[in-house]
């Protein structure tokens, strides 16, 4: 009886046997082609440095500037502008601004980099049911998988160092954008896509002009989920290397300095917000705006 009680499993030689199988496999193709694959992703870590080298050089009342100008452009909202201006000078004043600054050049290449992947695979999805079909199980799987899984074979790879993280985070951050371009195309009404069709409009043309448009709020909505999970990976890509307000916070729980991790974790969720509400009220703005043009 036994078996009833315990679960049968594989003999513990083989298992044993299978697992160094697959260690020893993967650790040959890194050694074969890992300076291939870091060589690849070397012009990512080049606009990387630039761009966290910007954030960081750039005088804060500039960078401040630009902020509350985006906030206003996006939002015409003075509430938000002055939620972004406190946010912004109490991460200065508790001199937490160059982590800051770091941090969101991150989310901002991230950000970039899942916009550029994750818009042509939702409009490929978007054509084909078939290939909807095949796609949804493996975004299924990435965005249950333990965010802590995809730092081992990055590493593996790449070593300990910012493209790692960077990776790992749009890995992590990309399902929500390629399933919200996805559904924003579906969505267009059918009656607007027969009238394209009717003034003789090609696919590319339909596509750039009539979907993509008609789809930016979804879309939008897509953008603002991927920064917020983008966010959520920062704390657990500092175990790698990847500089920022996650490294005090990891260093505050290793070393239980509470008010560190507090204040850290304080200006994650106010940069959070920040990024939350601008782009929630520009995409209620275009919500709007679509919603006077079609009656």
């Amino acid at each position: 009886m036994d078996w009833f009680f315990k679960f049968p499993h594989m003999d513990d030689d083989a298992l044993r046997n299978l697992k160094k199988l697959i260690d020893e496999s993967f650790r040959a193709f890194t050694r074969a082609y890992g300076d291939a694959i870091e060589g690849f992703f070397y012009p990512l870590q080049t606009f990387l440095i630039y761009s966290e080298r910007l954030m960081t050089k750039t005088p804060w009342p500039i960078i401040t500037l630009v902020v509350l100008t985006i906030a206003w452009g996006a939002s015409r909202n003075w509430k938000i502008v002055a939620g972004c201006l406190f946010s912004l000078l109490a991460i200065g004043y508790f001199d937490m601004w160059d982590d800051t600054m770091r941090t969101i050049s991150m989310i901002f290449v991230c950000t970039i980099l899942s916009i550029a992947i994750g818009i042509p695979i939702g409009i490929m999805l978007s054509r084909s049911d078939r290939l909807q079909r095949v796609v949804n199980p493996v975004l299924d799987v990435m965005q249950t998988m333990p965010s802590f899984v995809y730092l081992i074979p990055v590493v593996m790879l790449l070593g300990i160092g910012k493209v790692p993280g960077l990776i790992a985070v749009v890995i992590y951050a990309i399902p929500p954008m390629i399933r919200l371009t996805n559904l924003g195309i579906r969505l267009v009404d059918k009656d607007v896509l027969e009238a394209a069709d009717a003034f003789g409009s090609s696919s590319w043309q339909k596509l750039v002009w009539v979907q993509l448009p008609l789809a930016l709020p979804t879309i939008m909505a897509g953008i603002n989920q991927c920064i917020m999970m983008a966010l959520a990976m920062v704390v657990i890509a500092s175990m790698i290397g990847v500089q920022g307000l996650g490294q005090p916070v990891l260093k505050a729980i290793a070393n239980q300095y509470f008010t560190l991790g507090i204040f850290n974790g304080l200006a994650i969720v106010g940069i959070a917000i920040i990024f939350d509400r601008v782009s929630q009220s520009y995409g209620q703005r275009l919500q709007k705006h679509r919603e006077i043009v079609h009656g």
